[in-house]
């Protein structure tokens, strides 16, 4: 079997990948992750999780690269990761007390065919309070996270339900990979 190779650097992408016994390196590709005029964060994700794998397979032509992108949207509009304070408390007002989903973009490829998939999970917050945003401002957890948390983390207080995948709203749909993975003949 080709070489696996993870494209990213998410330590929380890695452990995911991790709990499925497999065997892989990592490539952290730099690649272009500016939102297009009028994307979708469906298409958003897509289109980035297939760039990280071409971007991949261009320094390890013989490997089987999973790639994957995740963004948190609310109304149709691309939640990023915070650049501030006053950032993630906008972010999280924007949450607060209401639904939101989590979007992965899952590529797996190797050099003559790719698979994708996207898969959405339904994400309920709590009302959050100044006093939690505070708080959870000073863990430090939501610097670099999509929607300015961490589900798997101190964030997991303020969920109280989610509808469809956990591991997606970590950063790694497991369910979705593995069907890849058997589809690109990476795994039986």
């Amino acid at each position: 079997m080709a070489n696996l190779v993870l494209a990213s650097s998410s330590p929380r992408r890695r452990e995911l990948l991790s709990q499925l016994s497999l065997t892989f390196d990592i490539f952290s590709p730099e690649i272009d992750e500016s939102i297009l005029q009028n994307e979708t964060a469906f298409d958003y994700v897509k289109r980035l999780s297939l760039h990280k794998a071409k971007a991949v397979l261009l320094h390890q032509q013989d490997a089987i690269v999973i790639a994957a992108d995740t963004t948190v949207a609310i109304d149709g509009k691309i939640i990023g990761k915070p650049e501030s304070k006053q950032h993630a408390f906008a972010i999280w007002s924007a949450l607060s007390g209401r639904e939101h989903d989590v979007l992965t973009g899952v590529c797996v490829a190797d050099r003559t065919q790719y698979f994708q998939d996207v898969v959405c999970t339904k994400v309920q917050f709590q009302t959050l309070s100044l006093d939690d945003m505070e708080r959870y401002w000073a863990t430090g957890e939501p610097l670099g996270k999509a929607g300015a948390y961490a589900i798997q983390g101190i964030a997991a207080q303020y969920i109280p339900k989610i509808s469809g995948s956990y591991s997606n709203v970590v950063g790694l749909p497991l369910y979705e990979t593995v069907q890849l993975l058997k589809a690109v003949k990476a795994l039986n």
